[in-house]
């Protein structure tokens, strides 16, 4: 973060809080050379004597008032960096008056704005990397069919199909990053019987598990409970979830579904027998387009940071917990409130 080169001068005015008194010091010393050029007139000094008052009391003038002025200058330059796409300027904010505290609002606000132009910088190279892997894929595929190199068999339709759906996938979920960005978020909270929804979710899981060619088990433990929500947008975050421990679990694993009532709210803990995420890792795995080590099997880094949206518009939390002594793999908790 740079900072104008005009940050070394002092400002001897900064810890007085109130840009008021600022102003009733600075015309107190320019008082004072005009009482300095009044007993010149008045022939009570000598001339010298006149003139070194005057000199001295105008520089102090002058002093005092570039340090008020400075921040403002400093925000206009930066504002003026900032138009041209440079986000890097900060200003000083030394001063403990209203313009200090508009300085560190600026400083904020320089802030916010150089994350967001990054996350757009971001957003656009791995929306572009995301979309030209299925493309090309399916490029490949129509051309090999189209020149006579490989038949349309069975096979080469299903793979044709696997990348449509992926990228069916990635636009649902830009779909719903955006509508999030824009503060749209239409929610029909309903009572969800738990028991139910999560065979539902599982069932579907099964089915997606089987055409994928997974060999994994599904297994459902549940207490009888309610809980108020949107029906859909929980059955997109325990799919995604379902989905991403099939795709990491190895082949004959099991995927175990657990829910426990606790005081005020259910906890859904969803758990595979794959390698797990490393420590590290685990609060960056809700962040956009962050896959980690897990990335194999053509997940697009969007699915847990929607999840993540879902659960905190329904007041509860999503984390990756610590897998028990005896288990392996990685192990999602989600909370969600027994009340609306």
């Amino acid at each position: 973060m740079r900072l104008p080169a005009v940050t070394w001068l002092p400002r001897p005015l900064d810890p007085v809080r109130s840009i008021k008194m600022k102003i009733i010091m600075v015309l107190a010393a320019a008082g004072g050379g005009g009482m300095t050029w009044f007993t010149l007139w008045l022939g009570w000094f000598p001339f010298w004597v006149a003139f070194t008052s005057a000199i001295v009391g105008v520089t102090i003038v002058q002093f005092l008032a570039h340090g008020m002025t400075s921040p403002l200058r400093e925000m206009t330059a930066a504002a003026r960096a900032m138009a041209q796409g440079d986000y890097t300027r900060r200003v000083r904010a030394t001063s403990q008056d209203e313009v200090g505290e508009l300085a560190a609002a600026f400083n904020q606000m320089a802030a916010d704005l150089a994350a967001a132009d990054r996350q757009r910088r971001e957003l656009i190279a791995n929306v572009s990397h995301e979309l030209r892997t299925p493309i090309t894929a399916l490029q490949g595929l129509l051309e090999n069919i189209v020149d006579g190199v490989a038949a349309a068999e069975p096979a080469m339709m299903q793979t044709a199909l696997t990348q449509t759906e992926r990228l069916g996938r990635l636009v649902t979920e830009l779909l719903d990053l955006s509508r999030l960005d824009a503060g749209v978020v239409p929610m029909t909270r309903t009572p969800i019987n738990v028991p139910a929804f999560l065979d539902d979710v599982v069932a579907e899981a099964r089915v997606n598990a089987a055409g994928a060619g997974r060999l994994v088990r599904f297994e459902v433990s549940t207490p009888s409970v309610v809980v108020p929500g949107d029906r859909e947008r929980l059955h997109q975050v325990f799919a995604n979830l379902l989905d991403n421990a099939a795709r990491h679990s190895p082949p004959g694993g099991t995927v175990l579904v657990r829910a426990e009532r606790h005081d005020d709210h259910v906890l859904v803990a969803v758990a595979d027998e794959g390698a797990g995420i490393p420590p590290a890792e685990r609060n960056r795995v809700f962040e956009r387009f962050t896959r980690g080590e897990r990335a194999e099997g053509g997940g697009t880094g969007l699915g847990l940071a929607i999840a993540h949206w879902v659960v905190q518009l329904h007041n509860g939390t999503i984390a990756v917990a610590d897998p028990d002594a005896d288990l392996r793999g990685c192990h999602i908790h989600v909370t969600l409130p027994l009340t609306a």
